[in-house]
């Protein structure tokens, strides 16, 4: 998919225009912020004609943190009926997670890396793994006058700009030496892995598997793990698009040791195998998320 620039910030095309289906949008941070911020995430709803299974957000197990502005509607978790905050943030997540709009919404979500967030704001993300709560639970004063920022802004790329010009002079303050691109997970789970050894003192396998584990609330195993089925899904969309999906040959080209070792990731991550992911993906709504990173 084609990135378009837009006023200094690479957006990805939205899904296309339809009464029939949800306007999603993929942006990058600034370069500045690219080992901080995975991405932007826009979802808007208004004016579409969507069926009460459509309404739902089939959304994967991921190591980043997430802040979730609602500037229309609003979101309830399916897991226990929970209403999500006006400003909802959810930590690193073990497992999938599924969401419902009961009516048409309009929202952007920030992803940012637990161990930036904790070094910008001096908050444990790993408290919050698996959960979500009201942002006022997680963020200082200073950081809640800004995170409300956005919602004096009715352009998509101004609510961008105001959180990136709030962030960056506060990320720029950090040793930049000690971060690694959040662009893709295996490229951050490296980074973080090769400072968990350095740093502190001892350097032993056990040290540093307590060291990452305490940065981002998994083991480096299930890290890797998520990357790996992060590139087996984009490289089966190419694939899918192109008529040609042989499972064998991606899962041996992420290292996976075999079909079935992806089959068991690819559950744990999703919730679904590969196959059904692949489906639902091509044709439900609600797994409007995974789209995006093809």
């Amino acid at each position: 998919m084609k990135l378009q620039v837009f006023k200094g910030t690479d957006i990805r095309a939205p899904t296309a225009a339809s009464p029939r289906h949800g306007h999603s949008q993929l942006i990058s941070p600034r370069l500045s912020l690219g080992s901080c911020v995975r991405a932007f995430v826009a979802r808007s709803t208004l004016n579409c004609e969507l069926e009460p299974g459509e309404r739902f957000n089939h959304l994967p197990a991921s190591p980043a943190c997430a802040v979730t502005w609602f500037f229309e509607g609003r979101a309830i978790w399916a897991e226990d009926g929970t209403p999500a905050a006006r400003i909802a943030f959810c930590g690193p997540r073990t497992k999938p997670v599924t969401s419902v709009n009961p009516g048409p919404v309009e929202t952007l979500t920030m992803l940012v890396m637990p161990d930036a967030l904790q070094a910008l704001t001096g908050f444990d993300p790993v408290r919050l793994l698996d959960r979500s709560c009201d942002a006022a639970v997680v963020f200082p004063p200073d950081w809640l006058v800004a995170l409300n920022a956005p919602f004096h802004e009715a352009c998509l790329a101004d609510r961008v700009r105001r959180i990136e010009d709030f962030l960056e002079p506060r990320w720029r303050a950090l040793p930049a030496d000690q971060w690694s691109s959040a662009r893709t997970y295996r490229d951050w789970a490296d980074g973080l892995a090769t400072r968990a050894l350095t740093s502190g003192v001892g350097r032993s396998v056990r040290q540093t598997s307590r060291r990452i584990r305490a940065w981002a609330g998994l083991p480096l195993g299930n890290l890797v793990g998520l990357s790996r089925v992060e590139r087996v899904l984009i490289d089966a969309q190419i694939a899918f698009a192109q008529g040609r999906v042989k499972w064998a040959d991606l899962a041996a080209d992420a290292g996976y040791a075999d079909q079935p070792h992806l089959c068991r990731e690819a559950r744990r991550v999703t919730g679904l195998s590969p196959q059904q992911l692949l489906e639902r993906i091509e044709s439900d709504e609600s797994f409007w998320i995974y789209r995006l990173w093809r």
